[in-house]
């Protein structure tokens, strides 16, 4: 099955990102970095895709996405409100560990977060989710698309979709770096970073 391209884009930096605190579906806003990072990549995509303002655009619902889609909307000199929200598109849930660093997170448990590291894709945290569940709750999501779509999402769905598309091992997926302020494109089994 041909898919249309998908023009990924993660939220821009927060507070809690910076201080290296798992934020999971915490509505954490964006701080001057983030906003930043947003308007930087509404350039981006500008440059990446004439005529930008046929494409679909879909959200998560968390405040920070949604301020990252309006303002790269904006750059690009589209009306800000106008895509569409899913909320099948947030972040991966840690459960109670939201909120702390890794390195409180494995002072409170240290058992449970050296589980995490060896199962990094199949571990459910305490009241959380693990990737291989991320995956099943977006994958619907992706499925629907039906044209060339900017998505503005989160970490934890970016990875579930590079192994749900691009055969990216889920042990690996679960590993790699998201950035904020560039662009991921997929397309056609593949993706490269913009």
């Amino acid at each position: 099955m041909t898919r249309p391209r998908i023009l990924f884009v993660r939220h821009g930096e927060t507070d809690w990102n910076a201080e290296g605190r798992l934020q999971g579906q915490h509505d954490i806003p964006l701080n001057a970095v983030g906003r930043e990072q947003a308007d930087r990549v509404g350039t981006t995509l500008a440059r990446l895709v004439p005529g930008i303002g046929d494409l679909d655009f879909v959200a998560s619902p968390l405040g920070r996405t949604r301020e990252t889609m309006e303002r790269l909307r904006a750059v690009i000199g589209l009306a800000p409100e106008a895509y569409g929200l899913d909320e099948r598109l947030k972040e991966i849930t840690f459960g109670s560990w939201e909120g702390l660093t890794w390195p409180e997170v494995r002072a409170r448990d240290a058992a449970a977060a050296s589980e995490r590291e060896r199962r990094k894709w199949d571990y459910v945290p305490p009241g959380g989710e693990s990737y291989a569940m991320l995956l099943e709750r977006v994958r619907p999501a992706i499925d629907a698309l039906t044209r060339e779509t900017v998505l503005v999402s989160h970490g934890g769905v970016a990875r579930v979709l590079l192994a749900m598309l691009c055969n990216v091992s889920p042990r690996q997926a679960a590993g790699l770096d998201i950035w904020q302020g560039r662009v991921l494109v997929i397309a056609d089994g593949h993706f490269t970073w913009e």
